[in-house]
């Protein structure tokens, strides 16, 4: 069980973003996101939107720093995906 960060390169809202997501459950990842006191509504399909001056804080958590593709890539195979237009399961 591990939560993984992308670097904080997202332009949005003025700030720039990482993605927080988990490898092993949606339940391990709000479990962490709540612990690190990330509102639910950061909380976006398959991720938490995580701003820059909180990207220390996380990776102080736990989370563990990856490439935003390789971070694609895990959540994938893990079958935690969600991309846009497509329903939960």
């Amino acid at each position: 069980m591990t939560v993984f960060i992308d670097p904080p390169t997202w332009p949005g809202h003025g700030r720039m973003w990482s993605h927080l997501v988990s490898d092993a459950s949606f339940e391990e990842l709000h479990g962490f996101a709540a612990a690190l006191g990330c509102p639910p509504r950061a909380f976006e399909r398959d991720h938490y939107d995580l701003p820059s001056h909180r990207y220390a804080d996380a990776v102080r958590a736990g989370a563990v720093e990856i490439g935003s593709k390789e971070l694609v890539r895990r959540i994938t195979a893990a079958g935690l995906r969600r991309p846009k237009g497509r329903p939960a399961a």
